[in-house]
């Protein structure tokens, strides 16, 4: 109802129905952006591009630096260029033996790059190291990972993720999703609710940062 009523507001003192649309819009995703965090950000792409380039100069002028080679390495794989980011990730190895964020990196890559085994004994390597490594995102990973493959497994990865971050409602929605990808329903509904149930008690300045997972999980549990 607020937005037909947006709409109709700028639509009268434009005199322009596409133009007000436009402007809504807008108005709503800088809204979402500060408030919400539903919808993605269309300057992150550019801004990791941006990262990409100063990188790739970095290394041209100092071929030495590992930690530019990592930091691309990252910003690749969330490009979806597994390949080259292995390659990066291979060659620094020797540095990085001891480092847990390396070793789910380097699993990750390789999980994408269809090599099962292999990236899921890398990852549990990293995990070894430090079980809360990224917030325990990997788990989830690993589960999505084999949600086709191994129900069974799947499912443990979920649950592990879950005993990691307990407190959280994003965890609890990344878990419902999970569970209802592979079926259980019920499961599902009961990680929406929790997530729910999770930020309701949730200090103020961390519902900010929360509401977004759930409204995520009050829409899902719904479909």
């Amino acid at each position: 109802m607020i937005k037909i009523l947006g709409f109709l507001l700028l639509y009268r003192l434009l005199g322009n129905p596409f133009l007000a649309l436009i402007i809504l819009l807008v108005v709503l995703y800088f809204v979402d952006r500060r408030y919400v965090g539903i919808l993605p950000s269309f300057s992150k792409p550019f801004r990791r591009s941006r990262q990409i380039s100063r990188l790739r100069l970095t290394i041209a002028q100092n071929p030495n630096d590992v930690s530019a080679k990592f930091d691309l390495a990252r910003l690749l794989i969330e490009r979806k260029r597994y390949s080259e980011a292995k390659e990066l990730l291979i060659a620094i190895a020797d540095r990085y033996e001891t480092s847990a964020e390396y070793w789910v990196e380097l699993g990750y890559a390789n999980l994408k790059l269809g090599q099962l085994p292999e990236g899921e004994a890398q990852m549990l390597k990293g995990l070894e190291i430090n079980r809360r490594a990224q917030y325990g995102q990997p788990y989830l990973r690993l589960a999505e990972t084999f949600r086709h493959v191994d129900h069974d497994k799947a499912l443990h990865y979920v649950s592990q993720f879950q005993e990691i971050q307990s407190s959280s409602s994003e965890a609890y929605y990344l878990a419902g999703s999970m569970y209802k990808a592979l079926g259980r329903t019920e499961d599902a509904k009961l990680a929406f609710n929790e997530s729910l149930a999770i930020y309701r008690t949730l200090p103020k300045y961390k519902k900010r940062q929360e509401r977004g997972w759930a409204l995520r999980s009050y829409f899902a549990k719904l479909r």
